[in-house]
């Protein structure tokens, strides 16, 4: 590395000049002014252009305005991202030809605009809250996301950096930005998201999202009750009509409590052959009612499938959803034994006060 020592003579600010030799390599230095801050400087010429230190012995590395708009036409021009330019009101002055590419109109069309005018109206409070940031010298390494609506009327998701463009008063001329699309991450988390929350089987939500759901409606101290059902003699069916069959079972019995329960209810596989539904806002009687309605909507209900059809029924047990998770659960999985030890296709209910009713 080339180490810079100022030259300039601290007593009567006279620059000198002279020759160091670096590694074998010859090195001019000179002392002139940074016309962007009206400092003096030191400058040392070598094969990899100027370098320059700060008077006040600070190393910094410096480029004349020429070279800094030949970079910027230059990413502007070549980069897969969108690189813009604003003025002090957040004005587009400027943009790359990529914004074509993701269905954002022409540059030309862009130039005039604010900046804020391309997000959709849910989005435009966080790109004006970015764009505030750095106008003000607030370079906040976060990027910022927001959904943009496209010439056809779709929307596409972006997520954008901006930089404040200072002059040597302190004030923010416009700032410049790079943007790009992030449409194909959020897929890929998005099927991440299945993966790891969703059944693969039912197109249901998985144990995990479930249990974390209703840990939120405990700690929120929501009402509502948590019901549970399960499958009458589902290892019997799986063993005597195959496990293809059983998989069949699994999917009219998630479709069937899918089409008798509420809008907002959450429904779930478990495990097995277990399904789990929360009705928030619901009362025990109102729950009752749906969860009786599923068990005995399903008895009737004949599974034509490889074996020449069978019936299938389910035992359900329900109980209020508590402040604690743990409790909630624990009661809802004593009515559901409770029912099955009572005989099977029955539905039986635990109260806030530990009392049970059936069906």
């Amino acid at each position: 590395m080339i180490k810079l020592a100022w030259l300039t003579n601290p007593a009567n600010r006279i620059a000198t000049c002279r020759k160091v030799f670096n590694k074998g390599r010859e090195v001019d230095f000179r002392t002139g002014t940074n016309s962007l801050t009206g400092r003096s400087q030191l400058f040392g010429m070598s094969r990899g252009g100027w370098d320059c230190s700060a008077a006040g012995g600070k190393m910094e590395q410096w480029m004349t305005p020429q070279e800094g708009t030949a970079l910027y036409l230059l990413l502007r021009d070549s980069a897969q991202d969108i690189v813009l330019r604003t003025d002090g009101a957040g004005v587009i002055l400027d943009a790359s030809p990529g914004c074509e590419r993701f269905g954002l109109p022409p540059k030309a069309e862009l130039a005039g605009r604010h900046l804020s005018d391309i997000a959709t109206p849910d989005s435009v409070t966080a790109l004006k809250a970015k764009l505030v940031a750095a106008l003000a010298g607030r370079n906040d390494p976060d990027w910022a996301e927001f959904a943009a609506r496209t010439g056809d009327g779709q929307e596409r998701w972006f997520e954008i950096q901006l930089r404040g463009v200072h002059g040597g008063s302190g004030d923010a001329p416009g700032a410049v930005g790079v943007m790009r699309n992030i449409d194909q991450r959020l897929r890929h988390e998005g099927e991440l998201f299945t993966a790891a929350m969703i059944d693969p089987l039912t197109g249901l939500t998985n144990r995990r999202a479930f249990v974390t759901m209703l840990g939120h409606l405990c700690k929120e101290g929501r009402r509502g009750c948590l019901a549970l059902f399960d499958v009458d003699h589902f290892r019997a069916i799986n063993l005597r009509h195959g496990y293809a069959v059983g998989d069949e079972v699994l999917v009219v019995v998630a479709e069937l409590v899918r089409a008798l329960t509420r809008r907002q209810d959450i429904i779930s596989r478990l495990d097995g052959p277990r399904i789990g539904v929360l009705l928030p806002d619901a009362s025990a009687g109102r729950a009752q009612a749906i969860c009786a309605r599923i068990v005995g909507t399903l008895s009737e209900v004949q599974q034509q499938g490889r074996a020449n059809g069978f019936s299938v029924t389910a035992s359900a047990g329900a109980a209020p959803i508590l402040a604690s998770l743990d409790e909630t659960i624990n009661r809802a999985e004593l009515a559901l034994a409770m029912a099955k030890a009572r005989g099977r296709n029955r539905l039986e209910m635990d109260s806030a006060d530990g009392a049970r009713r059936w069906r």
